[in-house]
């Protein structure tokens, strides 16, 4: 902070000693003291003086500096000046890039100088010693050549009081200040500190720190320009404060930089001896790791893009510190590399006949999509380079999708892998995190392909539907890329950094419910449906897939319990209630562990299980399924409806009773449902006459319609012919035919438009008992792709237009007991709120003995 410099016109140089300067026979130049002080305030400021501009620096009344002079015009007023009363005045310029400034570039505040001394440095240059004296204000310039003239005026002191008490603590707050400074700052000798302490004057202390402070030459002529010593001395102190708090500052990061050089150069020699060591024991080091290393890439199979990366990351390790956190990154990394299968492919088995076997043998059914892997294969064995199709399966849990993917690898002899996408929210887990992250590592994707060893595994993507999307990023949009054919040959993890291809992976897709699947996804996979399983299904893959595994897994002999087809019926129409059989796998685990425990306690059984066998062991029944209904009461017809374990029949209830036309829906219908019943009672009223009815009726009954099973939430528009036929019947009170179902969509028009889940809901309809069956005729294709035993006993009827549903759905016959639903005409009322009753009427009914009591 505070050190002598000298000044090249203000250029800083280098910090001088003074005794560097001034010859040994050179008088000593002592600070300034309090008398010297009054003796230099007490001389007059001289009317005209030469200006010599500075440019990087300020001089304070009383502090002695050195300036370096170079330019021509200082030079010679130096000269001048040294010959003469060796009296200049000294300003700063305004702009400290002007070489030759004017009268008018200067700042109009300078001090008076007297020259000390004037030395000629070994260099050339002219160095001057001067002191300042005296502020002066400059008034008018007199002359510019050979070096400016001015005109001054003495500038007003307003010097600080010893009596005031604040002032005396703030010069003294100033002196602490600066020794604390000079303790902190190397660059400052300690004669500095000596100085600050002898000097008496507080005036010179103020001007002496505000000299050689670390500040710009602006600020500092802003300290000049004050006239009141008090009020200039807070402003250094305040500056002062923000000096030492930098300093502290710094020095606490160079402390802190030099703590870690040194524990890094510790841990270098630690390591060196810890090589050392290995070495001697035989151990692995670095140098032999990076060998390792390179020695296991000599057998890969990588691309040139993929060899010279690796060997560059190589190089790098080599020359890194094995101590650096970058070093393990690296090391980690160049072994993910090498892990991975780059173009190591397993060989497809060709043999069509033998994955047919494979998948009829561990697959019951399933004939879509064994066919398309049969194509697949086929195809792919005539032409080596196809790319590998993606596929989707879709249906109901428990049907065997996920399963599947397993067998298709066994099929083809494939290596197996199988992620489980539930629940899954961060980009990242399909494309991997950066290796500048702490912990990165590469998506799921790169690991399982690194766990199978092969570019080309049967890969499940399991429960696809179940993605989820927060803050982290879409995971299903990161699998666009996975999907999509035209470009996996190029997939990008971010932890890689490198493309790898997964052209040649099959990808197989499993979902419950494609909603859920976003539609740019669900574009690049090739949906294949599953449907749920017949009874007759179940029963077959009961028989041969699940009783073996159960009884394998609980190490029972096949002839200690024996169980029929039937009984497996029974079981599934009174314990299960589900599309697939995994609920069935279930309740067969618990019969096998009932005749386990009475194996192991050596009770007596008879291995031919019968119902009442299976009551003991699995309670009462479950579920009890809906049979068909009569057609006694009006309004009450059934609908078939899917759900996600199935199909199964509803029952639509349409009552009426006297009122203003009231519509009142229940049984935890959602909105589309409710939609279903507007748009039927709105096409009944308008062609209430089709049905021979008065379309005023309307307007006096309420109607109310109810779906059963109250807390099962219901929706979908496939119940719309069922609730029109359920109305018309309603307020024509005929019968409804016995052993009908319908399903389809309606319209303001009279259109009945097709619906999904037709298998399903025929399967319902069929253990129902129903007959019958009223369709759209766009359905008629889904009913030609069900196999034809499923079809048996049932006759459907397609309908294009809503009144052929009626009048196929409803009989001549009326219901017994029918309701009398008619117009009733309206009486009039008086102003007086009683009926007007024609004469007639009064007439009649007093010739009948009635009285009229209006």
């Amino acid at each position: 902070m505070i050190s002598l410099l000298i000044m090249n016109d203000n250029n800083l140089l280098n910090p001088l000693d003074l005794s560097n300067i001034i010859d040994d026979d050179s008088e000593f130049i002592p600070l300034l003291s309090q008398e010297d002080e009054d003796q230099m305030n007490q001389q007059d400021v001289p009317d005209i003086l030469s200006i010599l501009p500075l440019r990087n620096t300020v001089l304070f009344p009383g502090v002695v500096i050195p300036i370096t002079v170079g330019r021509d015009k200082s030079i010679n007023l130096i000269k001048d000046a040294y010959k003469g009363d060796k009296i200049i005045g000294v300003v700063a310029q305004k702009d400290v890039a002007i070489e030759d400034p004017s009268f008018e570039e200067l700042n109009s505040v300078g001090t008076v100088a007297s020259v000390l001394k004037m030395l000629r440095m070994p260099d050339g240059n002219t160095t001057i010693i001067i002191q300042g004296k005296r502020r002066f204000r400059l008034d008018k310039c007199v002359q510019t050549e050979p070096y400016i003239k001015c005109s001054v005026k003495p500038f007003p002191e307003t010097k600080g009081s010893i009596q005031d008490k604040e002032f005396m603590a703030t010069v003294a707050s100033l002196k602490d200040l600066a020794l604390q400074i000079i303790q902190h700052s190397p660059n400052i000798p300690s004669d500095a500190a000596f100085a600050i302490r002898n000097i008496e004057s507080q005036t010179f202390l103020i001007n002496f720190i505000s000299s050689n402070m670390n500040m710009d030459v602006n600020t500092k002529q802003e300290l000049l320009e004050i006239e009141d010593h008090k009020k200039r001395a807070t402003k250094v102190l305040s500056l002062l404060t923000k000096e030492l708090q930098m300093l502290e500052l710094k020095n606490q990061i160079q402390s802190k930089v030099r703590t870690d050089i040194d524990k890094q150069q510790r841990e270098y020699f630690l390591n060196q001896q810890l090589r050392t060591i290995q070495e001697e024991l035989g151990g692995s080091t670095p140098d032999r790791e990076v060998a390792e290393l390179r020695e296991r890439a000599k057998t890969k199979k990588w691309s040139k893009p993929v060899a010279e990366i690796f060997q560059k990351e190589c190089d790098r390790i080599s020359r890194m510190n094995p101590a650096a956190a970058e070093y393990s990154v690296i090391l980690n990394y160049l072994e993910l590399l090498l892990d991975l299968p780059w173009n190591e492919l397993t060989n497809d088995n060709f043999d069509l006949k033998h994955a047919e076997k494979v998948l009829d043998k561990d697959h019951y059914g399933l004939e879509k999509v064994k066919a398309r892997i049969l194509e697949y294969l086929a195809v792919l064995k005539l032409k080596r380079d196809m790319k590998s199709p993606i596929m989707c399966l879709y249906g109901p849990p428990g049907v065997g999708k996920t399963s599947l993917g397993k067998s298709i690898a066994k099929a083809l002899g494939r290596k197996y892998v199988r992620m489980s996408l539930g629940g899954l929210r961060d980009e990242a887990e399909i494309r991997g995190h950066r290796k500048t992250y702490i912990g990165a590592m590469p998506g799921r994707i790169i690991q399982n392909l690194k766990k199978s060893k092969s570019s080309n595994p049967v890969f499940v993507l399991d429960e696809i539907d179940k993605l989820g999307n927060d803050f982290h990023g879409d995971p299903s949009s990161a699998l666009l890329e996975v999907l999509d054919p035209e470009q996996n040959n190029t997939f990008y993890d971010n932890y890689v950094e490198i493309d790898y291809d997964l052209s040649n992976v099959l990808f197989i897709a499993t979902a419950n419910s494609l909603s859920r699947v976003q539609p740019a996804l669900m574009d690049r996979m090739e949906i294949i449906e599953i449907n749920g399983y017949t009874l007759e299904e179940k029963t077959q893959i009961a028989l041969k897939h699940l009783m073996p595994k159960q009884l394998e897994a609980h190490g029972v002999k096949k002839d200690q319990i024996k169980i029929s087809g039937k009984l497996i019926e029974y079981i599934i129409d009174n314990y299960t209630r589900e599309s697939g059989v995994r609920g069935l796998e279930k309740k067969l685990a618990s019969v096998v562990r009932g005749v386990a425990k009475q194996i192991a306690m050596e009770e007596k059984y008879n291995p031919v299980l019968t119902e009442t066998d299976i009551h003991r062991i699995l309670g009462a029944t479950i579920f009890h399924s809906d049979k068909k209904q009569g057609n006694e009461v009006a309004g009450v017809v059934t609908g078939l409806a899917w759900t996600s374990v199935g199909g199964d029949i509803l029952f639509v209830e349409a009552s009426i009773s006297r009122g203003k036309g009231k519509l009142t829906l229940t049984g935890n219908l959602g909105d589309v449902m409710k939609e279903s019943a507007v748009i039927a009672l709105a096409y009944l009223k308008a062609h209430a006459h089709q049905l021979n009815l008065d379309y005023r009726v309307f307007e006096q009954w309420d109607i109310h319609i109810h779906v059963p099973e109250g807390a099962t939430p219901k929706d979908g528009p496939s119940a719309g012919i069922t609730m029109l036929t359920a109305l018309a019947s309603a307020f024509s009170q005929r019968k409804v035919k016995n052993g009908l179902a319908m399903t389809g969509e309606i319209t303001l028009r009279g259109k009945v438009l097709p619906v999904g889940g037709i298998k399903e809901k025929i399967l319902a309809a069929r253990r129902a008992g129903i007959k019958d069956i009223i369709l759209s005729a766009e359905n008629k294709k889904d009913i030609d792709e069900i196999a034809k035993e499923y079809l048996k006993d049932l006759r459907f009827t397609y309908v294009k237009e809503m009144i052929e549903v009626i009048e196929f759905a409803l009989m001549k016959e009326k219901v017994k007991e029918p309701l009398d639903v008619r117009y009733f005409p309206e009486s009039k009322s008086d102003k007086n709120g009683f009926e007007e009753v024609p004469v007639k009427e009064i007439r009649s009914q007093l010739a009948k003995g009635k009285s009229s009591k209006r």
